[in-house]
């Protein structure tokens, strides 16, 4: 049983504070830390309703998600665990109202990271729409709290994502950095998305759905019960495509299969994920992963089958006719094609998203703050020698990241 307000406990419920100060409204908020995979797998059910009072939060913030990434990036990675969990939990009379998962490493100095890594789009911390205003200023305290020595590095957060409110409320040395690039499109059906581009594009595109249609290439919504054998035929196919070709490697191990497969399960199960199959003369020739919050979703990973590009089959105009026709009568409004600045997604004349990095940390820890800054100042500029020498692979659909 999960401990009561102003509970002190020993392991796996650790908290920061047993109480933290009254807000000005007089809610006395509560906070727990977990440091334990099997308490942070108990908390799904309090997380998963804080996600959806959360209007900015993406899919990556899903519990699902998260957890299935610290099964098989933290604790059970193939390196020993990339750091010690620290998940974050306030709450106002008992309900959860904030939150934030991360994790400690040491590169080499101390630093909370979110969970998730580089194979997702987005990071973020969870706040209840409704108590947005006072719940920001008391995640600040408690990570202020559990950071001690550590710098807080949020990577890839989305403009107008809740991390923002924490950011500006942040009593010690921050700092705001520009991260990936996002294109991004609005969730109209595809003939809305076809009166945006010039006469010229919009005729090509139209010729390439004709053809679609003349090779008679059907679609299906995998059942959730059938995700796992599903992903498996999607990877299968992912490696096919990329044979021979640059490819993000991680995306071809074990422990990403196993990933995939748990977290996609379990958001296709409670409509944060969807897979579709496409099928040729009785055959599965091209699949899709599209992941999805409440106000937005995205194309994650496909893969297809080389012969539908000697059968002149665009793929990318299949995948989005296919995403657009049901994605925006869901109510959502965003289309995203998630990080990466491929030229090929500017045939839709997308808008451009740039993630932000937000790095927080104590007064007595600006020092390292600095030297964070300066890493990935060093970084970027070697990563930018290196996009000059080759061009980036494409391995996913969501961009060449991850």
């Amino acid at each position: 049983m999960a401990p009561g307000p102003g509970t002190r406990t020993t392991a796996p419920y650790v908290p920061v504070t047993a109480l933290l100060h009254a807000s000005r409204s007089g809610a006395v908020y509560t906070t727990e830390v977990c440091r334990d995979a099997v308490r942070f797998a108990e908390l799904a059910p309090e997380w998963g309703t804080l996600y959806r009072r959360c209007r900015t939060a993406t899919p990556f913030q899903s519990h699902a998600w998260l957890h299935s990434w610290w099964l098989s990036y933290g604790q059970d990675g193939a390196r020993g665990g990339r750091g010690r969990l620290r998940v974050v939990l306030v709450r106002r009379a008992g309900e959860p109202v904030a939150a934030v998962a991360l994790a400690l490493t040491h590169r080499p100095l101390p630093v909370l990271v979110h969970l998730g890594g580089s194979i997702s789009d987005f990071s973020d911390v969870l706040l209840d729409d409704e108590h947005a205003e006072t719940a920001a200023p008391a995640l600040a305290r408690a990570l202020a709290e559990l950071a001690r020595t550590a710098v807080i590095d949020l990577r890839e957060v989305r403009p107008g994502a809740a991390a923002e409110r924490v950011y500006d409320c942040w009593r010690g040395p921050r700092r705001r950095l520009a991260d990936s690039v996002c294109l991004e499109l609005p969730a109209v059906p595809m003939d809305a998305l076809l009166a945006r581009l010039p006469a010229a594009r919009a005729q090509r595109a139209r010729a390439k759905l004709r053809k679609l249609d003349a090779l008679g290439i059907g679609e299906r919504v995998v059942e959730h019960t059938e995700v796992p054998a599903a992903v498996a035929r999607l990877l299968a196919l992912h490696r096919l495509q990329w044979q021979g070709r640059g490819v993000t490697t991680e995306h071809l191990s074990g422990r990403f299969a196993d990933h995939l497969t748990r977290a996609v399960g379990a958001m296709a199960g409670s409509g944060d994920a969807r897979v579709t199959e496409f099928t040729l003369d009785g055959a599965v020739v091209a699949a899709d992963v599209t992941l999805m919050s409440g106000q937005l979703a995205g194309g994650y990973l496909y893969g297809a089958d080389p012969g539908l590009r000697a059968r002149k089959a665009d793929v990318a105009t299949m995948l989005l006719r296919a995403g657009a026709g049901w994605i925006g009568a869901s109510g959502r409004t965003t289309l995203s094609m998630l990080r990466g600045n491929e030229p090929y997604k500017h045939h839709w004349r997308p808008e451009t998203v740039t993630n932000q990095r937000l790095l927080l940390a104590r007064s007595a820890l600006a020092p390292s703050l600095h030297l964070v800054v300066a890493r990935a100042a060093g970084r970027g500029r070697a990563a930018e020698l290196v996009k000059r020498a080759r061009p980036r692979a494409r391995p996913r659909r969501g961009g060449g990241q991850g």
